[in-house]
């Protein structure tokens, strides 16, 4: 059974910046889809951003690219989001997200449907 173990959440003011990483375990494919999903209350669940272990390519939603950087580290099973320059409207519960072989992470960005493993959520806040 697929376990994600998310870390890294917070409070923080505008300008500033966080990192998330999760873990993954007991899945046996040897590339992945793993990304970032985050949930505002009152509004839907989105994608942040998504990479395919396999190539290594990714993409972003158009509110954090240029502002966030998803990254993996295989050997630990690792994923990181790194988050700059934060704004308020990045405030969310967020999830790490796995779904085992190919994706195009241009399509999964915008389906939180295609993974079927999910973390537990951490929660970012970001103050003006």
């Amino acid at each position: 059974q697929v376990q994600l173990v998310e870390s890294g959440g917070g409070s923080v003011q505008a300008g500033g910046s966080l990192r998330l990483s999760c873990t993954a375990s007991g899945y046996t494919t040897s590339s992945n889809c793993m990304g970032w999903f985050r949930q505002a209350p009152g509004k839907k669940r989105e994608g942040v951003a998504v990479i395919y272990t396999g190539f290594g390519n990714t993409a972003y939603a158009d509110s954090v690219r240029g502002r966030f950087t998803i990254s993996r580290d295989n050997a630990k099973n690792t994923k990181h989001l790194q988050m700059h320059s934060l704004k308020p409207e990045d405030t969310a519960m967020y999830y790490c997200a796995l779904r085992g072989g190919y994706c195009n992470p241009a399509l999964s960005v915008l389906l939180d449907s295609n993974f079927g493993s999910w973390s537990q959520g951490t929660q970012v806040t970001v103050s003006s």
